[in-house]
């Protein structure tokens, strides 16, 4: 079906190649144009002697037998690092001191991180009747209105600055959590549907559990390493700049690179690139941008500073994936990791890594920090949040200017120009992060959901 089909694929982050690894394995001719001088965009790691740092994306959740078996086939089921069963453990930060987030019913009864006002809300939310709103709600009216103040602001706020580093205020409730909103319109309780919901999963077969969190022996950068492995010599131009896209009976793409400019045809273009590259690409005779608005999307600024220490300079047990901090708390940091308790080989023997989170939409002055600036205030807050003392013997910061794109309420404008673009120029397919969700795993999904319409089209 796909075969002999001539494929360009513009951005070589994770949907992109994943997009090109599964129109190859169908049979298409690709050529993927990535700007940068590597592929992955921000999936990136860095070993340095026993230390191995994550400049993006800490780990990977492997909640469908699909993504299994794409890690089979990419050859990295050998270097699978689980996350540490030690690491179970989430804390949240409430009035000073990290509580261990409740990870079930019976444990939120017990979890002195919620007043017993929030727990009877909670335990009578799956009473509630199934609704159909008329128009979107932010996140955090929706969570509210299902459980109160008190998990908006100690499980929602910190859970959406880990994920999104977004304002759940802001946030849209129907395209920032399709799921929860569907949940709300079927069942009425989001207890119940996630219960439901599990059901249906063990029913499918598949594992009834939280997703396994995983990375790789070297880190997330394995991922789209591997993936680039997969793709026929040449297929990727590094360095190149797509100049324009001009629909025709085939499509013709210039593109250049150091001064020079080429055109080559093809039967399809797949964008798998951030909003700020959408809204600026020429796509037409007349070098239309059809896709301008799409540089109204917030973006905000996310630093990720990697430390390392000795075990005996920080007085908590790490014994967790790591720390959320809620906005109502009033500090510096959206959050750490505890990147050496969570997998094996990210910190010399004796030593810890911790990976502090800073900026996002509520502290974008902190997501573009130096690290002059950063040092002092981060070590100011681990010391009274996790009992750190002195300097850390490792330090590298990684500063993402426009890290997470944000589902905020009014996001289906962007999706229906994206929509309408591809409506007027067929053979023209959008996704990635912009549109079919920001998590590592939707890339993935995304890169071959693209691949497959880009066979049909």
């Amino acid at each position: 079906m796909g075969m002999g089909r001539q494929i360009a694929i513009i951005g070589g982050g994770v949907t992109g190649l994943s997009a090109a690894y599964h129109a190859a394995r169908e049979g298409a001719t690709v050529r993927l144009f990535e700007a940068a001088d590597r592929v992955g965009g921000p999936v990136h790691s860095e070993r340095d002697g026993d230390w191995l740092v994550e400049a993006g994306p800490n780990s990977l959740q492997v909640a469908s037998s699909e993504l299994s078996g794409l890690l089979h086939d990419l050859g990295l089921a050998a270097d699978l690092c689980p996350a540490s069963p030690a690491a179970q453990h989430r804390y949240i930060l409430r009035n000073g001191r990290p509580q261990a987030a409740p990870t079930s019913p019976p444990g939120l009864l017990t979890s002195g991180l919620f007043s017993l006002g929030a727990k009877v809300r909670v335990l009578t939310e799956v009473l509630k009747r199934p609704r159909g709103r008329s128009a979107d709600i932010s996140l955090a009216d929706f969570v509210r209105s299902h459980f109160g103040d008190e998990l908006v602001d100690y499980g929602l706020n910190p859970f959406v600055a880990g994920i999104y580093a977004g304002n759940p205020e802001k946030l849209s409730a129907q395209h920032a959590f399709p799921s929860l909103w569907q949940m709300e319109r079927t069942t009425g309780s989001i207890i119940r549907g996630q219960i439901q919901a599990a059901k249906a999963r063990q029913a499918r077969g598949e594992t009834s559990g939280p997703p396994q969190i995983i990375s790789f022996r070297e880190g997330l950068g394995m991922l789209p390493a591997a993936l680039a492995a997969k793709l026929p010599a040449h297929a990727i131009e590094l360095g190149s700049r797509v100049v324009s896209l001009l629909p025709g009976k085939r499509w013709s793409l210039v593109w250049s690179r150091h001064g020079e400019t080429y055109t080559e045809s093809f039967d399809r273009i797949i964008l798998a690139l951030p909003a700020g590259a959408l809204s600026r690409l020429a796509i037409g005779p007349l070098g239309e941008r059809p896709l301008a608005e799409l540089a109204d999307i917030e973006y905000p600024a996310v630093a990720s500073l990697f430390l390392g220490y000795r075990r005996e300079q920080v007085g908590h047990p790490l014994n967790g994936f790591g720390m959320l901090v809620p906005t109502v708390e009033h500090r510096q940091v959206l959050g750490v990791l505890f990147s050496s308790s969570l997998f094996a080989g990210r910190a010399p023997a004796g030593h810890v890594a911790l990976t502090v989170m800073l900026g996002g939409s509520q502290r974008p002055d902190l997501g573009t920090a130096a690290l002059e600036r950063l040092r002092p205030l981060v070590q100011r807050e681990l010391g009274e949040l996790l009992g750190v003392s002195g300097d850390p013997v490792y330090a590298r910061l990684h500063a993402w200017p426009r890290a997470i794109p944000q589902y905020n309420l009014g996001y289906g404008r962007y999706l229906k120009a994206m929509e309408a673009c591809e409506h007027q120029h067929p053979g023209l397919l959008i996704g990635g992060q912009v549109r079919d969700g920001i998590a590592l795993a939707a890339c993935l999904q995304s890169g071959r959901k693209l691949a497959a319409r880009a066979a049909r089209a």
